[in-house]
């Protein structure tokens, strides 16, 4: 009498499948949205260094003429102040750095949320004291 080995069944279910398939899900439906945090957080970084530098440039014009810049465009030339933060053409730019006001004794600088990636993120300030709002979002 002859035996038969018995044929071992290859491949997959169709519920394990399945199972692969929501396992797949439930980790992207985690890992996308922080993904997505992390990168609008970076791109604050980068906006937080530019009022940094617009800041630090104010005081060396100040220390140098006695007022502060009233003209961006100038700090810009002669400082290397960025007027924008993030690569591309103007409508990719993630920020904007714009002069709100400036005197001779102050100024409020800004980086206005520009591309559609950073606008839930709001806009970021610093003045000439070093004060910087929103809070929460300088902290982070």
């Amino acid at each position: 009498m002859k035996r038969f080995p018995m044929k071992s069944n290859r491949g997959i279910t169709l519920i394990e499948l399945l199972v692969v398939i929501l396992i797949v899900a439930i980790l992207a439906a985690i890992a996308i949205p922080a993904y997505t945090s992390y990168l609008q957080r970076a791109r604050r970084v980068d906006a937080k260094t530019a009022l940094e530098q617009l800041r630090a440039s104010q005081e060396m014009f100040r220390a140098e003429r006695g007022s502060y810049s009233t003209d961006l465009a100038q700090l810009v030339n002669s400082w290397g102040v960025p007027n924008q933060v993030g690569g591309g053409p103007p409508a990719a730019w993630d920020y904007v750095i714009k002069l709100d006001s400036a005197t001779a004794t102050g100024f409020s600088g800004r980086a206005e949320a520009n591309s559609a990636r950073q606008l839930s993120d709001g806009d970021l300030k610093i003045d000439q004291d070093g004060l910087k709002t929103p809070a929460d979002k300088w902290a982070k």
